[in-house]
């Protein structure tokens, strides 16, 4: 099966799963308060429906437009703008009708199901499969800078250690990049010595236009062989894949970054290699081209053979199931914080963080190329988390929206008209659809021209 299939099904899969758990937080307190729900469609229903059943006094169904979906609670200025209901007499039955803390409880069941979903995700993610990760205290030496371009512009140098952003040490390697791109500041140890220094207001700019050097940092790696391809001038050479070289001519090589300025030194002339082959030292002649090239392909190793190397260390955490609770609920409000941050960020035009908004096509894209159950559940609790964040904004049309027009209802006690709701509406659907343009815009630009 495409790799694209198998994210567009995990894609559809994922969004069905949030959007009827969503809707589901809005329609179980709007029973329970005995408040009618006309409908309940996942995705819009314009014009006509894939699919629809009316059970009680519902109607089900599934729509054909795949945006979102929504539930019809009577009584309420929404998507529907049915503004004929609104002109009647109240009903017993109707939003309108309900105290505003019962209609503030409905307001607030989708985005409160969509966290509970993302924290329930993670709770049995970390209890199944616990934590794995590389300290940052384990890379002894510091960071590789492999994207020199975009170490200069976050003023990060090779052998640098990067302690800390916004003064939160810095735990594990995997959320140095993440780390980087929601803060304002870092503090790094350089030869010793501890700085403070300002991350670039526009780094995040600088990583989406090169986003193949997005990660421009890895631990430092020994010289390990990977290949002497047939062009090399050194070919035939007695060097194989997995040999570690440990010293070029006199000078010890701990790692690959050191090499090639140690190599230039030989520019032209023949040097004799010390290589560490399964544990067994060896010496190998090489000849350095006159460009200070040897000629040689370096391995990278994943993390994980980095760890097995010894070269860092792997921490994992296991989680009995009541020790897994408190974990994933962690897991969820770094989550929400993290994106947070993050789209603060994108509000920030001095950041160009807005060029990185995407639409559906980036979504889906957050799916792995292969079915991995994993990758699936993480990816869906992330996206959940956002579904919560940007639906309790206080956007008109939105859930916050609502949120924001019910708490100023009950802090003055005087209801806004059914007349500038339905004008707050309209401006919040048109937000929305701009929004909505932008992002896949992006998405579309993103892959016409890059």
């Amino acid at each position: 099966m495409s790799p694209i299939v198998i994210q567009v099904i995990q894609f559809f899969l994922s969004l069905s799963l949030l959007i009827v758990l969503h809707e589901l937080g809005h329609f179980i307190p709007a029973k329970i308060f005995k408040t009618r729900v006309e409908k309940f469609y996942l995705f819009f229903d314009i014009k006509f429906s894939l699919f629809k059943k009316k059970i009680g006094e519902t109607v089900y169904g599934i729509g054909w437009l795949p945006l979102g979906g929504y539930v019809k609670i009577s009584g309420m200025i929404d998507e529907s703008m049915d503004t004929e209901q609104m002109q009647q007499e109240p009903q017993p039955w109707e939003f309108r009708s309900k105290p505003a803390w019962q209609r503030l409880i409905i307001m607030l069941g989708g985005v409160t199901v969509n966290f509970i979903l993302a924290v329930v995700i993670f709770i049995g993610l970390v209890y199944a499969y616990g934590e794995q990760y590389i300290p940052m205290e384990s890379l002894k030496d510091g960071v590789w800078v492999l994207e020199t371009s975009i170490g200069d512009k976050a003023g990060i140098e090779t052998g640098d250690k990067i302690l800390a952003v916004d003064g939160n040490k810095i735990q594990s390697f995997r959320n140095v990049f993440l780390e980087l791109v929601n803060g304002n500041t870092m503090t790094i140890e350089r030869d010793g010595q501890v700085l403070d220094k300002e991350i670039p207001v526009d780094f995040i700019s600088t990583l989406l236009e090169e986003e193949d050097k997005a990660k421009f940092l890895y631990p430092r790696v020994p010289f390990i062989v990977s290949e002497v391809p047939k062009e090399s001038h050194n070919v035939g050479i007695d060097l194989e894949k997995g040999d570690i070289i440990k010293r070029i001519g006199t000078e010890d090589v701990t790692y690959y970054d050191e090499a090639g300025d140690i190599v230039k030194k030989y520019a032209g002339k023949t040097v004799e290699l010390t290589v560490d082959r399964k544990g067994i030292e060896i010496q190998v002649s090489a000849m350095v081209n006159k460009e200070g090239k040897l000629g040689v392909v370096s391995g990278i190793p994943n993390l994980l053979d980095l760890a097995e190397m010894g070269i860092v260390e792997k921490e994992t955490i296991t989680y009995g199931f009541w020790e897994s609770i408190p974990a994933g609920i962690n897991q969820g409000v770094e989550t929400l914080s993290s994106y947070a941050k993050q789209l603060k960020k994108i509000f920030n035009p001095q950041t160009g963080a807005y060029k990185g908004v995407g639409g559906f096509a980036a979504i889906g894209g957050m799916f792995p190329p292969t079915w991995d159950w994993v990758a699936f559940w993480s990816t869906t609790a992330f996206i959940s988390i956002i579904l919560a964040f940007m639906n309790i904004l206080p956007i008109p049309a939105l859930d916050g929206g609502h949120v924001a027009f019910l708490l100023y209802e009950m802090v003055t006690g005087r209801k806004p008209s059914d007349k500038f709701l339905e004008y707050a509406q309209m401006i919040g659907f048109f937000i929305l659809i701009a929004l909505l343009l932008f992002a896949n815009g992006n998405d579309l630009y993103k892959w016409l021209f890059k």
